[in-house]
């Protein structure tokens, strides 16, 4: 039997960030810990924030690495402690808005003070109960979607990047302000913007029944494919940039329903030590492989796809998959794993982890150990 739950209280607007102090009002949040990072607050973005919570008195935690880390939830967690907050603002990307739920994870529960005994591959996930301490999302990019999703993924001490999922992660409100985006610069934009349109396309294909998400993905994504390079060409381009954080919106409301083996990869890659891997980037540069990998086993959704795509029908998808390639050409994204410093003697490690990540078993077709390592390869060079 599939669950279907749509999701939050979310304010969508240019200048809707105006509504933080209302929102905390609404979310009944006296104290939060502000999260963001030190990139954010270099470029004088957190000053608007900050602004909003002049009158509010809030810890504040800067120290989010860009894939977000086990050892920084602890570090946040503490902060949050001392400070006797009540609540989280998660100001920034996917990242922080992450490490956010991994701290309201272990500030209200407790089952245990060990992170990774609320992961959803180990059977943590019943264990995130009512107590979880409300999040407010803002986010500065238009690419994951984490504002308005369940779910976290966050790299544990141990190097397993794992996920962490239940409706009382969801944040409370989502404040999606586009103006927040105008000053993105081009090689983020277009990152978090195919990262956004992955999950559009994964949650599309998978097997679950969910006419409302297939429908908010489909539209998320004919958003994306309109505005992706208009955004990242002219990053003053308003309407452009509102398309970019609805479609990353909507692919967030959608994959409630699933993701796949573009993402069981993405995730294994991201775990990789000695690695500073964009999750976007990977999401687009496995993209193609994987697309042709599914299309024997998604019958007609291959040619709806590709009406999207403005690209001539074909059951191997390979069309599609051109065009995808083409696309992140344009964007000026790495044309395979190797350009991203990656090597063949990698594969082993990400395999292992691909089959074991929680994205592995919503993948329409199962893959194997082989099929993960033809999908490397082709996704190499």
């Amino acid at each position: 039997m599939q669950t279907i739950h749509y999701l939050t209280h979310i304010t969508f607007d240019f200048g809707a960030i105006s509504a933080l102090g209302s929102e905390l009002r609404r979310c009944g949040i006296r104290k939060p810990l502000l999260m963001s990072d030190r990139g954010i607050a270099n470029v004088g973005l957190l000053a608007q924030c900050q602004a909003q919570l002049a009158d509010v008195e809030h810890g504040i935690f800067l120290d989010v690495p860009p894939n977000p880390t086990e050892s920084a939830v602890m570090a946040a967690l503490a902060v949050y402690r001392a400070e006797h907050c009540d609540g989280l603002v998660a100001f920034g990307g996917g990242s922080v808005m992450d490490a956010a739920k991994g701290v309201a994870i272990l500030a209200g529960n407790s089952h245990s003070t060990s992170l990774a005994d609320y992961a959803t591959i180990l059977g943590g996930a019943a264990h995130i109960g009512t107590g979880t301490a409300p999040i407010i999302a803002i986010p500065t990019t238009s690419g994951t979607g984490s504002e308005v999703a369940r779910g976290a993924i966050i790299v544990l001490d141990d190097g397993r990047k794992l996920g962490f999922h239940n409706w009382n992660l969801m944040p409370k409100g989502a404040i999606c302000d586009p103006e927040l985006t105008l000053g993105l610069p081009t090689g983020l934009t277009a990152a978090t913007g195919m990262d956004a349109i992955a999950h559009c396309i994964e949650t599309y294909l998978n097997a679950p029944f969910n006419p409302p998400a297939e429908g908010i993905a489909l539209d998320g994504l004919a958003r994306g494919l309109a505005s992706i390079e208009a955004a990242t060409h002219d990053g003053s381009d308003r309407m452009a940039r509102r398309n970019m954080m609805s479609a990353a919106m909507q692919g967030a409301m959608a994959f409630q329903k699933g993701l796949g083996c573009v993402h069981s990869l993405s995730h294994a890659l991201g775990s990789l030590s000695g690695h500073q891997l964009h999750h976007g980037t990977l999401n687009a540069v496995l993209l193609p492989a994987v697309l042709k990998f599914n299309a024997p086993v998604v019958g007609h959704k291959v040619q709806r796809l590709a009406r999207e795509f403005d690209v001539a029908s074909d059951a191997s998808a390979a069309p599609i998959a051109a065009a995808v390639l083409a696309l992140n050409e344009r964007l000026k994204l790495p044309t395979g794993l190797a350009a991203m410093g990656l090597a063949r003697s990698d594969f082993k490690h990400v395999i292992e982890h691909a089959l074991v990540d929680h994205c592995h078993a919503t993948n329409p077709r199962t893959a194997s150990a082989t099929d993960y390592a033809a999908l490397l390869d082709e996704s190499f060079t």
